[in-house]
């Protein structure tokens, strides 16, 4: 969803930003199973060390204001398991058009989303602390005090339809300095807001964290090679501010990373609209049968993070999840389907636009999945799971 080029003049700026992409080089590496055994490990052996669990996920709304009733508890996996931060994703949270593109921000809709998680997160562990405090007994003791916690919000940011939400369990919230957010538009003119990214840091102990909310160009002309110039834009032109002045003891942000992947841990996620490069109409019977392997052979991400265009250093996990897009409105259909009663045209065949990559070593992926349950939007909810290691000041 998004806009098109409309001019030539477009398309000639959007192929002169592709040599942002020069600076990316081919490095990527799509294992879950294969990680090596050090990147859980500093390379220090001398430095005291801790280790978190980390929830990243990312969903397209497609515009559509959330219910009230909407809960998001089964998304954030609330009742099955806990985790120390969660970082919340979404694009378009409003409609990308002109008004809200070039208008004043909406920012209801991100506030309503920031209320959702809220509940979520807080309000639904309700029933799980007491369950915690009737099983102390046997409980171990430290999973029984993260239950006992709230969540609190670090930072929350909305760019038109991008909003990025981090939240973190208050016992651990005391550790989390130098928060800072940086926004970056790559949409209308290369600049706009409609597409681009928000992007979140701050220092977890010692170790650098950064979670980048994307939206990259959509289906149309110049295809992958402008999600290409996206990425590139948006690695190269995020840069967090500079303070001179700290207390405390704690380092200035002088001395902190300025750049994306100057950070020591580095989680992008979003709507990073590759498709599937074959035909469309092989593509749905493909889809028909759930042969995600030969699809994920034609992705479009795939395909450049192989031919080393984009993403040098990157990871994601295997996806073994079924398409994220498109869907039927508040349907498990997907878009393409046009039995009797539907309008027979063109549409755009399925795809696994919705992902979340990695950077940085200290990292490994547990989980990788899809959230088929939530039908608002045409895209389906994607999230992961990070167990992380950051270092710890000595004292701590």
């Amino acid at each position: 969803m998004g806009e098109s080029p409309k001019s030539a003049q477009y398309f000639h700026m959007i192929w002169s930003r592709l040599e942002a992409r020069k600076q990316l080089r081919h490095g990527f590496v799509s294992e879950l199973t294969d990680l090596e055994k050090n990147d859980l490990h500093l390379q220090d052996g001398k430095n005291e060390t801790v280790k978190y669990k980390v929830f990243a996920s990312t969903w397209n709304v497609g515009g559509v204001a959330p219910p009230d009733d909407l809960d998001l508890k089964d998304l954030l996996d609330t009742e099955t398991d806990y985790y120390d931060i969660y970082v919340l994703g979404f694009q378009e949270v409003v409609p990308l058009n002109a008004r809200n593109v070039l208008g004043p921000k909406r920012r209801s809709a991100a506030t309503k989303w920031h209320s959702l998680i809220a509940d979520a997160l807080n309000n639904n562990r309700r029933g799980r602390r007491q369950e915690a405090v009737a099983r102390a007994g046997r409980a171990p003791q430290r999973q029984w005090r993260q239950e006992e916690e709230k969540f609190v919000c670090v930072m929350s940011k909305q760019m038109v339809g991008i909003f990025v939400s981090v939240w973190a369990r208050s016992g651990l919230r005391r550790h989390v300095r130098h928060a800072g957010v940086s926004s970056v538009g790559a949409g209308v003119l290369g600049r706009l807001g409609n597409k681009g990214a928000v992007s979140v840091r701050f220092l977890l102990h010692r170790t650098s964290v950064c979670f980048v909310c994307c939206h990259l160009a959509s289906g149309g002309g110049g295809g992958a090679a402008r999600r290409n110039a996206d990425a590139a834009e948006i690695l190269s032109r995020t840069s967090f501010l500079q303070d001179l002045h700290s207390s405390g003891g704690a380092p200035a942000t002088a001395d902190l990373p300025k750049k994306i992947l100057d950070h020591d841990r580095v989680v992008l996620l979003g709507d990073l609209n590759y498709r599937i490069a074959m035909d469309g109409g092989e593509a749905r019977q493909l889809v028909g049968a759930r042969k995600w392997g030969m699809l994920l052979e034609n992705d479009e991400l795939l395909l450049e993070l192989s031919a080393g265009r984009q993403f040098d250093g990157w990871r994601e996990g295997h996806v073994t999840f079924a398409p994220t897009y498109k869907y039927r409105p508040n349907s498990d259909e997907f878009h393409d389907s046009t039995g009797a009663g539907h309008r027979r045209k063109q549409h755009r065949a399925p795809a696994w636009c919705d992902r979340i990559l990695w950077h940085g070593k200290g990292m490994r992926q547990a989980r990788y999945e899809r959230c088929g349950g939530y039908r608002l939007s045409d895209h389906r909810p994607v999230r992961a799971v990070f167990h992380t290691v950051c270092e710890v000041a000595e004292g701590i």
